[in-house]
């Protein structure tokens, strides 16, 4: 480990209040004890208040209250950080490396007893998340290297409903990671909008040496939200979906992403939503079906007809 970076990990570990003796800091770092002493030197002349106690119990420490910069963390600190770096990682984070060798170094630069107590909460501690593409990591990075520097990106993109690549040119504006998977909210040239684009559907991307603006205050996930769950308040010819079951079921279905947003009134056996007629009859019947007999919809007709129709035209399916 360069200099610098030995002589602020001795900083960090005498910020935590405990006494270090020179050869508990030579183990801790792997360096020879002459190069603490030199260290210890070095960070004394300019100007830390290291305190030298001798005796059985002696050891180093700093004077109380002496750094308090964001870049050394108490314990409550470093336990946060170390359980968002696990959902991050979860997530298919793409600086996964970097953040390791983050998370590597707040433990390291603690001293045995903050290390212990850090070991038993991350230890305790899990995400389960569905396992990402390893693929999609380069792509992830390339696209948060373009938002943070804000220059475009080629890329070969497929949609949902296109069998064959397009090649299109994004100025991607912002990251967003839902329902499992990654998005970039970017101006696309070829449609010349504002628009989303699945991570896991561009198959090649690459920098351009064109720059572009974000503009001001813009925030992707906003514009994200949205564009996937638009205001209706105040908006004509909504129809009114009346489900009634059991409360468990109904509780599902009122945290549902979709369903919990167009919640209109909830009592212990009924919920009712305020929905488009177009998301009613397209998406709704088979967000319905997996429930079973554990809810009823008791409003509107069309919609109890859609739900026999879709199971009718799988009993079809599946008897052929």
């Amino acid at each position: 480990m360069p200099k610098n970076d030995n002589m602020l990990a001795i900083l960090w570990m005498l910020n935590s209040g405990v006494k270090m003796t020179a050869k508990q800091i030579s183990e801790k770092l792997e360096i020879n004890i002459r190069t603490v002493y030199r260290y210890i030197d070095a960070l004394c002349a300019s100007g830390v208040p290291i305190i030298s106690d001798t005796g059985h119990h002696g050891g180093y420490r700093l004077l109380n209250n002496f750094i308090r910069a964001p870049l050394l963390f108490d314990m409550e600190e470093k336990k946060a950080l170390l359980h968002a770096a696990v959902f991050a990682k979860e997530a298919g984070y793409p600086l996964s490396e970097a953040l390791s060798n983050a998370t590597s170094k707040l433990k390291k630069y603690s001293n045995q007893e903050q290390e212990s107590i850090l070991s038993r909460h991350l230890a305790g501690f899990e995400v389960i998340n569905r396992m990402g593409d390893p693929s999609l990591q380069p792509i992830l990075a390339e696209l948060e290297q373009a938002v943070a520097n804000e220059f475009s990106v080629e890329m070969d993109y497929r949609t949902s409903h296109e069998e064959q690549p397009k090649n299109r040119v994004i100025d991607p504006y912002g990251m967003v990671y839902w329902n499992n998977k990654w998005y970039t909210v970017a101006f696309c040239h070829l449609r010349n909008e504002i628009r989303s684009f699945r991570a896991d559907r561009i198959l090649q991307i690459k920098r351009t040496p064109s720059l572009f603006k974000r503009p001001e205050a813009f925030s992707a996930r906003e514009f994200f939200m949205q564009n996937l769950l638009p205001d209706l308040v105040g908006k004509d010819g909504l129809i009114s979906l009346m489900i009634e079951g059991k409360s468990e079921a109904l509780d599902d279905l009122c945290l549902h992403w979709f369903l919990g947003h167009h919640l209109k009134e909830r009592t212990a056996n009924q919920a009712i939503f305020l929905l488009e007629e177009k998301s009613l009859h397209t998406y709704v019947p088979y967000l319905l079906l997996p429930y079973g007999k554990s809810i009823q919809v008791i409003e509107p007709q069309s919609l109890k007809e859609k739900l026999v129709a879709v199971a009718s035209e799988l009993v079809e399916y599946y008897q052929r």
